[in-house]
């Protein structure tokens, strides 16, 4: 295996196996002069203080999906700086962003928790007193065993939670399936709606993170002629080097310099078309499958639609590939657009005018654009989805390029986010079978604590049995800020929460105070990734795949432990603890994955050889989503009951017709356009704008928000357009207070142009900061003060995440 660095010039997807740095770092010394010419000077004639400096492998572990590389420089067991990604061609490296370089300042932050230690006032209000590793293990093992004796496994929850990825992370569910099980979860806070939908449209096995079917950013530079992105912002949610934000700025320059252009529809100028004016299409937020309904009104009035492919490869387009159950009713995508269909209204330009705020001649350019492009890219971020209407929304957007045809060919997408790569060099921790059957989505938690008993296949889309037979009892809680402050309405789920009646028992694990950690019964200082042996394979990106193995690059301060060890202990109270180990520690499970691995794929380095050199990185072909489909969908059938692209689908139907839904919801079998709750027209006079939240650059979802220099750089601030501004006396700067009908937050205005009027924009992830025993209004900023707690129809998710109605004013 070479470790020489290339020096021609190649293209990002050049391969990329070894690294001059790692090879140096292998020997476990480093002299900073020689590389970098910032090593402190030695005594003269001296080089040991240089000497003294270790370097060791890590990624940015958090959840923006680039796992970015960093090198940590530690002496004397402590780390004093860090660098990114310096391996092979600058082209094809996975270097972190400004916010993953600031890792250390969390690393060694004043802030860390220390001890172990148990609540001592009410829930939520962030009393705690330290106690001993072995009343904390002691306490957690006596409530679980308490908890399963009492109701039974399925009164215990694993929240979700994404504050930690590497191969051996979070043990939790190992230990929990050798102890007889626990309730599970679906889908997740980024994808839910997405992720409950889009089978019905594409298959079973249609997943947010599947490169079958959604195709590579690069495919986009390599063929594209244009590209449509419905609130996709690569340069907010996908930072780095190891994301997709460095291949879209290629794309940007590939297809312009074809003579084509990017089309960025937005409620904001977001970071990616910023400095590109031309590229943004300002849109209402919540109305995408509005555009999307009016887009396909023109095609088909036009006769621009591939009538081959549609009745090829799909199914509901119209009444000649409807199924059985519902031909002859006008229930197909056709009728509904052309104003046959059940709402009998015809989807005109003029008609989606109103609703987007976008001109109908606009409206009427881009589908000639679309119509006209050899190749388009329609892709879409996971914003539109996180609507109260996400469900139709995705559908309405992918229905886009089918209804052209321009689906598995080069230069093509199907509508979904771009492509992540399905190649993973190592696996995870194993975790076991659970016995539990039962299962609830992410989101309904709060409601299964609440009443859970009252939970059933139909009412709260429960799978795996037809009701629950518990609420939760006992919440664990790992790396992760959504009890709370990233969850939907603050205000109710600390109600919730802090009666202990409901849920007896929290536990929460994490490196620092988080608004979540306020409700925990025990609350466990945790060690970082930096701060023991770790691997973790590449993120989300799809130009490369690869592996890093490093650490520690310092010792866990005070008594941080890492959790497989403080599990091991755990599971040792209840007699499984061979069986949770297999005899083995930490160290010894990373080396058995890594190997297992390189056993497979003869490319990758030997156990010794990563150990030296610790990053491993390998080019990955582009991905074309549904190009084998396409290529012969007799052989390649999709997971619908059709096989084909279920443009209508029965099963929609028939739990449209069977689900307990409230008043004002809806399940449809074909894309369509729904307001939503508080979504389009749900404005008045008590709340006469619309309010959405968006990612931020200072944090990834609501990790690093505890850092003061990032607050500094990248401020809280609301956007609010100058016309809704000045009627409101409101200039930038003013502090100003924010009401919805959940909560009210205080918050920085930022005046500008860049967002939509009669919408006012939140960066998601700040950390709540209120008195909930007293006037509850956050000082924090944080979005999910102003969020209703109101599961979606389908998927039963956090589709109130953008759906807000709120009014502004000077605080």
């Amino acid at each position: 295996m070479t470790t020489e660095n290339k020096k021609h010039a190649v293209s990002r997807r050049n391969f990329v196996k070894g690294t001059f740095a790692g090879a140096v770092a292998g020997a476990g010394l480093l002299g900073g002069a020689s590389m970098y010419g910032c090593a402190p000077k030695g005594e003269e004639g001296s080089t040991g203080a240089a000497a003294e400096e270790t370097i060791a492998w890590s990624q940015c572990n958090v959840n923006c999906g680039g796992n970015c590389v960093f090198q940590w420089h530690s002496k004397d067991g402590k780390v004093v700086y860090m660098e990114s990604d310096n391996t092979g061609d600058i082209n094809l490296q996975a270097r972190a962003c400004l916010r993953g370089r600031s890792m250390r300042r969390w690393l060694n932050s004043p802030d860390r928790l220390l001890y172990p230690m148990k609540r001592v006032g009410k829930r939520g209000e962030g009393k705690f007193e330290q106690i001993s590793w072995d009343e904390a293990i002691q306490t957690i093992a006596d409530k679980l065993k308490y908890t399963i004796d009492t109701y039974g496994n399925d009164a215990i929850y694993v929240n979700y939670a994404t504050g930690m990825y590497s191969a051996t992370g979070n043990p939790s569910s190992r230990l929990l399936n050798l102890l007889g099980g626990y309730l599970k979860r679906s889908y997740d806070y980024s994808t839910n709606m997405l992720s409950a939908a889009l089978p019905f449209l594409y298959g079973d096995d249609c997943g947010p993170y599947d490169d079958v079917y959604a195709s590579s950013m690069t495919e986009a530079e390599a063929n594209s002629d244009l590209v449509v992105m419905f609130g996709n912002s690569p340069a907010e949610t996908r930072m780095g080097g190891a994301n997709i934000v460095w291949d879209f700025a290629r794309v940007r320059e590939a297809v312009q310099g074809r003579g084509g252009k990017i089309v960025n529809i937005d409620y904001r100028m977001n970071e990616s078309a910023s400095g590109h004016p031309e590229e943004w299409l300002p849109i209402r937020p919540g109305t995408d499958a509005a555009l999307a309904s009016a887009i396909a009104h023109e095609l088909i009035a036009n006769d621009q639609v591939d009538k081959e492919f549609l009745d090829t490869y799909c199914v509901g387009y119209d009444e000649d590939t409807m199924p059985e159950s519902a031909k002859g009713q006008n229930k197909s995508y056709k009728d509904y657009i052309m104003g046959t269909g059940y709402d009998m209204v015809e989807k005109t330009p003029e008609w989606a005018a109103e609703i987007t705020q976008i001109p109908a001649d606009t409206i009427r350019s881009l589908a000639a654009d679309l119509a006209s492009a050899e190749a388009p890219f329609v892709v879409q971020g996971w914003g539109p989805q996180r609507h109260t209407n996400g469900e139709d929304t995705c559908r309405a957007i992918c229905m886009i390029p089918i209804l052209l045809g321009k689906i598995g060919l080069p230069g093509t997408n199907t509508g979904q986010r771009e492509a992540e790569p399905s190649v993973a060099l190592v696996g995870g921790l194993p975790s076991g079978k659970n016995p539990v059957e039962a299962c609830i989505p992410c989101y309904e938690w709060v409601n299964a604590v609440d009443h859970g008993k009252e939970m059933t296949a139909t009412n709260a889309g429960v799978t795996g049995v037809e009701k629950l037979n518990n609420d939760i009892k006992f919440l664990w809680n790992y790396a992760g800020n959504c009890l709370t402050n990233q969850h939907g309405d603050i205000n109710y789920t600390h109600e919730v929460l802090s009666d202990e009646s409901k849920c007896e028992f929290i536990l929460v694990w994490d490196t620092v105070m988080t608004d979540s950690a306020k409700y925990a019964d025990i609350l466990l200082p945790d060690a970082m990734r930096s701060e023991q042996l770790n691997m973790k394979t590449n993120g989300y990106t799809e130009w490369y795949t690869g592996v890093v193995v490093g650490g520690p690059a310092q010792d866990a301060p005070g008594e941080c432990r890492t959790s497989y060890d403080v599990m091991a202990d755990i599971a040792d109270k209840f007699g499984v603890k061979d069986q949770f180990t297999e005899g083995k520690t930490q160290e010894d499970w990373i080396r058995e994955l890594y190997e297992a691995g390189a056993e497979k794929d003869s490319e990758m380095p030997s156990w010794d050889e990563i150990v030296k050199q610790g990053v491993y990185k390998r080019e990955l072909p582009t991905a074309i989503g549904l190009k084998d489909f396409r290529d012969d969908p007799e052989a390649n059938p999709l997971a619908t009951p059709s096989g084909k692209i279920e443009i209508y689908s029965e099963r929609l139907a028939d739990i449209a017709a069977t689900w307990e839904l409230e008043e004002g919801e809806t399940i449809n079998p074909i894309p369509v356009f729904t307001p939503g709750f508080q979504g389009y027209g749900s404005v008045n006079d008590e709340y006469p704008l619309y309010c959405t939240g968006f990612h931020h650059k200072s944090r990834t979802h609501s990790s690093f928000g505890f850092i003061p220099e990032l607050e500094q750089v990248a401020r809280q601030q609301l956007w609010i357009n100058p016309a809704d501004a000045e009627s409101r006396g409101i200039v930038s700067g003013d502090m100003l207070s924010v009401k919805s009908p959940a909560g009210e937050i205080r918050i920085e205005a930022k005046v500008t142009s860049r967002i939509v009027p009669g919408t006012v924009g939140i960066p998601q992830g700040a950390w709540h900061k209120a008195d909930m025993f007293g006037d509850k209004v956050d000082e924090g900023g944080c979005v999910n003060t102003l969020t209703t707690y109101k599961p979606t129809p389908l998927a039963k998710g956090n589709g109130n995440a953008h759906s807000m109605i709120v009014q502004v004013a000077k605080a």
